[in-house]
Parts: C-alpha cells; structure tokens; sequence
C-alpha cells in the first residue's frame, strides 16, 4: 500500500483555487502560493446561472495571467462555455474545462479547445456518472471530478467522488488512456488519503490552502500524505 501511494504523491499536483484567496491582495497571494509549492493556478468561473453565484471574467484573467508563474486551470461554471475558449486562450489559460451537463456537442467543444492549444476537460457534477463521458475519454486531456455541488467554496467533501475517481483511473489503464484526473471541493489532508490511492493527479484545494496560516505547510500537508 505504502508503494502505491508514494507513486500517486510523486504525481500528485495542486492547484490552489483562487476562489478562496483575498481580493484585495491577489497579486501577493499568487505569489505566496507559487512559492509555498502549488502546481497549477484553479480559477472558478461562474455566471449566476449554471451555479447559484458570480465570479470574475476576461479582464481579471488577463491580470492573473500576467502576475501568475503557475499555468492558469479554468473550470467553466457557466451554460455557454463555446463562447469563451478563444477568449480565454488569448488571455492565457493552459486548462479548459466544461460542464458535461451543458453541453449538447461535447466533442465539437473538446476539438475546439485543443485547436487554440489549450488542454481541453470534462467536469462532472456530483450526480453525474463517469458512464455519461465514456466515449470522450480518448479525446480529452483531463476529467474534473467535482467532490461538492458547484458553486460554493468550504462544502464538506462527498464521498462517493473517490470511486468516480477509480472508475476513471481503472478505464484509463485497461484503455492505455493517459487523461488526467483532477478533484474540487473539500479537500484537505485527510480526504486526499483515499483519493491518492484511488488514482488521482490534480487536486484543487481553496479554503483549506487560502485560510491557513502557513500556505506552504498546507500544500505540504496534501501532498506528503
């Protein structure tokens, strides 16, 4: 057991999610969190209408983008996502992911996103099975695996995400697949135990990362499980 979970921490990448940082600081929280160890920079973007709640858009993006070390992820919360890749590549966001609940053309999209070079990904809510994306599996680059109901950040962890996460990493290795699997909501350095041996690779974690006293120690804390 101690084997598999040392490869999975080799692997293991964190992406702090902006979500739960300070706004009135941002550009000093990116840079405490790309020196305390993070991975990927996760941006949640919402519309108030595919979730209950309002982000931020291009124009910040574009300002995270010119402050940021880490690759921007941006997980798109909102019922029209088509018309944001070509924006979103400009303003230099590497990950790309949409809701599969909301789009009817999901491999028109995923094609779409790759064409402007932007790793393209599936995220799933709570109530959606991996069943539902199987056949876009070899076309993608990564699957989000939301753990709490969008929208919200500091939602306690829903345990059924980690055998979404073994369906996923099983198929991947009978299929000779190499997508990554990522995970949102509700992580800290407990609920990370069972998701490493489950075979996850990216871990977005918000509060757990952004209120804490020591940013560094708690990115630690995920990934020396």
């Amino acid at each position: 057991m101690n084997k598999i979970m040392n490869k999975r921490v080799c692997k293991l990448q964190i992406a702090p999610s902006l979500l739960s940082a300070n706004f009135c600081r941002l550009e000093d929280e990116i840079e405490t969190v790309s020196r305390a160890g993070g991975d990927i920079l996760h941006l949640d973007i919402m519309d108030g209408h595919f979730v209950p709640n309002l982000t931020f858009g291009i124009p910040v993006i574009e300002s995270i983008a010119k402050v940021s070390k880490l690759p921007l992820d941006a997980h798109l919360m909102v019922l029209n996502p088509d018309a944001y890749v070509e924006p979103f590549a400009i303003a230099g966001v590497k990950y790309f992911s949409f809701h599969k609940e909301v789009v009817y053309h999901s491999h028109r999209l995923i094609q779409k996103i790759k064409s402007f070079g932007m790793k393209a990904g599936i995220a799933l809510n709570p109530g959606t099975p991996v069943s539902s994306i199987i056949d876009l599996l070899p076309d993608i680059n990564f699957v989000l695996i939301m753990s709490v109901n969008p929208g919200f950040g500091g939602q306690k962890f829903i345990d059924f995400s980690i055998q979404k996460v073994k369906e996923l990493d099983e198929h991947r290795k009978n299929k000779c697949l190499t997508y990554e699997i990522e995970i949102d909501g509700g992580i800290n350095a407990e609920t990370i135990k069972p998701l490493l041996l489950a075979g996850i690779d990216i871990v977005v974690a918000g509060s757990y990362i952004f209120q804490s006293n020591d940013y560094a120690d708690a990115i630690r804390r995920i990934k020396n499980v």
